[in-house]
């Protein structure tokens, strides 16, 4: 089976500003897990522009083939294959993470499938691991743009099990498993990148 080249306008739309974050993020990191890599287009173009990191693309096994692809085009050496993820799963293909990245996500993944997320990262993150995480929220359970609720309907028309998440149920997540939310930045499009530490 021929496996074309996948490819995100709002990937180029948003890596500009997510990489500014994550410069700063993961100034002291080694080696990057990105969970729910998709057409393969971030991991490349972060790998490239942040050279001394070690970047980890992963997904579900649908996408493999198109991150594969992205991957070998780039011929960055600081970009390893992509590995077969799923967050749901007991077991990850990862031994402890130090550094965690994560875009569009979220929203797209059931409830019960975000708590077994923050289960899993809780169990692989270590201690000090940053962990930034990008897409739309709501704040105080309202929606912060226009945009933002007709999208959500969309999801929710799309899989009644998806939706834009509430930024305070995540922090109930993540503090149950030792995460901290340290940043909460404003980017565009109605986006946050939100930045939590192990």
């Amino acid at each position: 089976m021929i496996v074309e080249k996948p490819f995100s306008q709002a990937c180029e739309n948003n890596k500009k500003p997510i990489l500014d974050v994550l410069k700063r993020v993961f100034y002291k990191s080694c080696e990057v897990v990105e969970i729910g890599s998709g057409t393969g287009q971030h991991a490349v173009y972060f790998a490239k522009n942040l050279p001394r990191l070690t970047w980890q693309p992963t997904d579900q096994s649908i996408y493999l083939g198109g991150i594969s692809l992205w991957v070998d085009e780039a011929d960055l050496c600081n970009v390893k294959p992509p590995l077969r993820l799923d967050v749901r799963e007991e077991d990850w293909p990862i031994d402890k993470i130090e550094a965690l990245f994560t875009a569009n996500t979220l929203h797209i993944m059931s409830w019960e499938s975000v708590e077994l997320f923050y289960q899993r990262l809780g169990r692989y993150l270590l201690p000090g691991a940053k962990f930034c995480s990008y897409g739309p929220f709501n704040i105080n359970g309202q929606y912060t743009s226009e945009s933002n609720a007709s999208f959500d309907q969309w999801l929710k028309q799309r899989d009644p099990l998806s939706g834009i998440r509430d930024l305070e149920a995540l922090v109930a997540l993540g503090e149950a498993e030792g995460l901290s939310l340290k940043d909460n930045i404003m980017l565009p499009a109605n986006n946050r990148l939100l930045v939590w530490e192990k």
